[in-house]
């Protein structure tokens, strides 16, 4: 299926599966062949269950333009468009507070790229801080496996500064200034653990 922005540039989507080669004898693994997408949805859904968050993923608007049907019982969308600018992947409340946050996967082993977000997120992420909400970036390392929250307030840093500076943020600043998290049974993504850090700031 091909997926077209609003400007009318083409969807890519980037590879997100985990590699199966175990570096570390230390880390502790989720379901092997999940994507950090899936891990999180699995995390939130035990959250909800438990009364303990609302927390989604954010629904994305696609206007079709052209579906076949190989099969009475079966369509196909061959082509969409996206109808607006995504904003971040998840938004929700916890505790009374409002989060709002992204969930990225890099194949880097040292370093996260500021490419892989784009500037209407830093924006609305910035807007939402200014109201008061909470904001960070789950990051997924997925060579060695490790996940990192990262408060906005660092992201914004690097990103503000990229045209003079790095255009990523190296691992040990993002677990300098952000949360190591280890993977759990339940919920899978302990998250929320750290969220608590960033109110109790």
């Amino acid at each position: 299926m091909v997926l077209h922005y609003p400007n009318g540039q083409t969807y890519h989507q980037s590879s997100s599966k985990r590699l199966p080669h175990r570096e570390h004898s230390d880390i502790i693994f989720g379901n092997r062949g999940m994507s950090l997408e899936e891990e999180i949805n699995q995390s939130n859904a035990y959250y909800l269950q438990k009364e303990i968050a609302v927390i989604h993923k954010k629904p994305v608007p696609i206007q079709i333009v052209q579906v076949s049907y190989p099969k009475r019982s079966a369509a196909v969308i061959k082509e969409a468009y996206f109808k607006q600018s995504s904003t971040t992947d998840y938004n929700g409340v916890y505790k009374g507070y409002y989060l709002d946050f992204e969930a990225k996967e890099t194949k880097n082993k040292k370093s996260f790229p500021l490419s892989n977000f784009h500037e209407h997120q830093i924006k609305h992420m910035k807007a939402c801080t200014r109201q008061g909400g909470i904001c960070f970036t789950i990051i997924k390392f997925s060579v060695t496996q490790q996940l990192f929250l990262l408060p906005a307030a660092t992201l914004f840093n690097y990103w503000d500064n990229q045209a003079k500076g790095r255009k990523s943020i190296e691992k040990k600043v993002i677990a300098s200034f952000g949360y190591a998290i280890n993977y759990h049974v339940q919920p899978l993504i302990p998250y929320l653990t750290y969220v608590d850090k960033l109110i109790n700031k």
